[in-house]
């Protein structure tokens, strides 16, 4: 099952080069309290997709489980709620492509609860260049693939990259995010945008 469209978005290009005092591996329970404490996000991204083309958009994050990758000039779209995953291709009149949250990389960072401390779950934690970069997979599918997360200090998001099950790589950079956003309820909402397709 291709999960190409949740591989999709997300890792961050950084904007800035972190002050050589701050170059130092922020701690996973560090990152895991950031992820816990991010409720909702809005920000600009680009994404560098498998076969190398470039997209942008908009993504809007509401955690737990639930995010919204909407491209420029293009009808296509990528929802994530209800533990579900629903790919819309905006070059097809058939319905979107679904498939569970917790089968892709992304549901890592989306989840109610991230521990990273958890065994088994995180492969490579290092600093790279004044920033932290935190490789992490479901321990109990690694078959699922791995998002790897890059992190400035003070802990900050900037970008991930997903590798799905069939080992296509997707980054997403992040721009600068807005935190804390309002979002309308139907804004996660796969059965609104069906709707609002047909």
């Amino acid at each position: 099952m291709k999960k190409l469209a949740l591989a999709i978005a997300p890792v961050i290009a950084l904007l800035a080069t972190a002050p050589a005092a701050l170059a130092q591996k922020i701690p996973l329970n560090n990152i895991s309290n950031y992820l816990n404490g991010l409720t909702t996000m809005q920000s600009e991204f680009t994404q560098i997709n498998p076969d190398g083309t470039i997209s942008s958009g908009t993504v809007y994050i509401h955690r737990p489980n639930r995010v919204r990758f909407e491209y420029k000039n293009t009808n296509q779209l990528v929802l994530a709620s209800g533990g579900q995953v629903a790919v819309f291709d905006a070059k097809s009149n058939q319905g979107p492509q679904i498939y569970p949250l917790s089968e892709t990389p992304l549901s890592i960072i989306l989840a109610p609860n991230v521990n990273l401390a958890r065994q088994g779950m995180v492969t490579g934690h290092s600093e790279v260049k004044n920033t932290t970069v935190v490789t992490a997979q479901d321990p109990a599918h690694p078959e699922y693939g791995n998002i790897q997360m890059v992190f400035t200090n003070p802990t900050e998001l900037r970008q991930w990259i997903v590798t799905d099950d069939t080992g296509k790589k997707t980054t997403v950079i992040l721009g600068e995010g807005r935190k804390g956003v309002s979002f309308q309820p139907s804004t996660f909402v796969i059965e609104s945008e069906l709707q609002r397709r047909r």
